[in-house]
């Protein structure tokens, strides 16, 4: 029977720095929706992982992305999301063009030597499926495509077209527990029947109808509407649920029912510390009573996984067992997610 992790890595200061070199610095993840851009020249802010990252868009269209990183003296240099046509640095009012080129710096006419031209932002890649945004930290990275690979064709294969998506809301959150932790609670359904008797009553959770699968780049799950269910309105254009994991962090959820989707990323805000966003697409025809439903049943499922991950961070954080068992068919997700883990940390 496999190991778990090493519980010391849910806990250990050291290992951030290092995720944030080996992991994020060169992963895709979801940040954002182009609605936020605006109807014209825009930017949006985000995090890869715990990396600040801004995607603009400039008069012509063109997508891009940096470090959201001034490169006067460090300062994160955007906040939120919206329609203008400079970066202003909120230290020293540096400015930048959405080209990421250095426009003006205030009193440098008066520093012999110091030229605006060759200063710019450290290029990022920007990448779209739908309306959904992801950035990557690597300027070289491979294409977005290529990434998510077949993953568009099984959204679709549900019934969900992304382009036709209208973005409603977004939920944000924290938790008190590793990143990590917080994957791997939303990579198994295992502990769905006992901590998540709502969401067992709409979604078939036995292990007989409940698949697992794992690709290259992202994980999924598959539920079924179960019988006499009961607890959310499942009928509609949606047939049964679809929950899928982007490597490293992006979830996306698709529930039974009228058409839907929500895609959101983990962020590491230290060792023991999550914080998390979902933005909840709807199709257009969706009924306002159903989408609140959705909205309610959702949210009852995120309170209950607060509970149980940060139940998991007071226990692997006592310090005094090294690792636990995992199940090597109702967890496989999770051996999977570890596996990679090891070895993108080397």
């Amino acid at each position: 029977m496999p190991e778990t992790l090493a519980w010391s890595a849910y806990s250990d200061p050291m290992l951030p720095a290092l995720e944030r070199e080996r992991i994020f610095a060169r992963a895709w993840q979801y940040v954002g929706h182009l609605v936020e851009l605006g109807e014209g020249p825009g930017y949006v802010a985000a995090r890869v992982g715990d990396i600040p990252v801004v995607v603009t868009r400039d008069r012509d269209g063109v997508l891009r992305a940096f470090l959201n990183v001034c490169r006067h003296r460090g300062s994160v240099l955007a906040s939120g999301a919206g329609a203008r046509e400079t970066l202003q640095c909120p230290y020293h009012a540096w400015t930048y063009g959405l080209d990421g080129t250095l426009k003006a710096a205030p009193r440098s006419n008066r520093e012999p030597g110091f030229n605006c031209e060759g200063i710019s932002l450290r290029p990022a890649s920007v990448g779209t499926w739908g309306a959904f945004l992801f950035a990557n930290p690597d300027p070289e990275a491979v294409p977005l495509a290529d990434v998510l690979g077949e993953l568009p064709e099984l959204v679709a294969a549900t019934g969900v077209e992304v382009e036709q998506l209208q973005h409603h809301s977004r939920a944000e959150s924290s938790v008190d527990a590793n990143w990590k932790l917080v994957a791997e609670n939303f990579l198994e359904c295992y502990h769905c029947a006992v901590a998540h008797p709502g969401f067992s009553a709409v979604v078939d959770v036995s292990p007989d109808a409940y698949e697992l699968a794992s690709g290259d780049t992202f994980s999924s799950q598959f539920g079924p509407v179960r019988g006499n269910g009961s607890g959310l309105d499942t009928a509609g254009e949606v047939k049964r649920s679809q929950f899928h994991f982007l490597w490293p962090n992006t979830m996306i959820n698709i529930f039974p029912g009228r058409t839907n989707l929500s895609i959101g990323p983990l962020l590491p805000a230290g060792p023991e510390r999550t914080d998390r966003f979902l933005d909840y697409f709807f199709g257009s025809e969706t009924d306002t009573a159903w989408i609140d439903e959705l909205l309610a049943f959702d949210g009852q499922v995120g309170v209950e996984d607060k509970v149980l991950v940060e139940n998991v961070q007071r226990g692997v954080g006592s310090g005094l067992i090294e690792r636990g068992r995992p199940l090597p068919n109702s967890e496989r997700l999770i051996v999977d997610f570890q596996q990679r883990l090891q070895t993108a940390l080397g």
